[in-house]
């Protein structure tokens, strides 16, 4: 494989990137060590928790958690809607996506806040469930 990089790259072809895909558990489900129900239960994921899907097989996917921590969860319990978990003490959230701009609210670590979409300067839109919504920096939160 870094043959082939190599041969791209002195070709003038860029490397293929690598795509990142970012979902949220629907319904709390158990995470196992393996593709399998017969797997060793690991522990329960919370409903709404950001994970990083690694990969798909056969009904199961293999994610990563904000922690770093991989498991397998069946498909069935991955919702399509992207979410994000504060990574600091407390992010403030903002009227736009400047410094400057008004905080709208606070959120302390580890909360989830849907992620509505990136903006530009390092910003992200989000949104709490308790419905405020704002501008969060993209280096306070992990999902995106």
């Amino acid at each position: 494989m870094k043959r082939f990089l190599t041969l791209l790259l002195v070709a003038g072809c860029a490397a293929p990137a690598l795509a990142i895909e970012y979902r949220r558990v629907d319904t709390a489900t158990i995470l196992y060590d393996a593709p399998s129900q017969r797997g060793s239960k690991l522990f329960v994921i919370k409903r709404g928790t950001p994970v990083e899907l690694i990969v798909h097989l056969e009904g199961w996917a293999k994610v990563r958690d904000a922690e770093g921590g991989l498991a397998w969860l069946e498909t069935r319990y991955l919702g399509s809607q992207r979410a994000v978990i504060v990574t600091v003490a407390r992010a403030q959230v903002r009227q736009t996506g400047d410094e400057a701009a008004a905080v709208v609210f606070e959120a302390e670590k580890n909360v989830v806040l849907d992620y509505l979409e990136a903006a530009p300067g390092g910003w992200v839109r989000v949104r709490h469930r308790d419905g405020p919504s704002g501008f969060v920096r993209a280096d306070q939160v992990w999902g995106i």
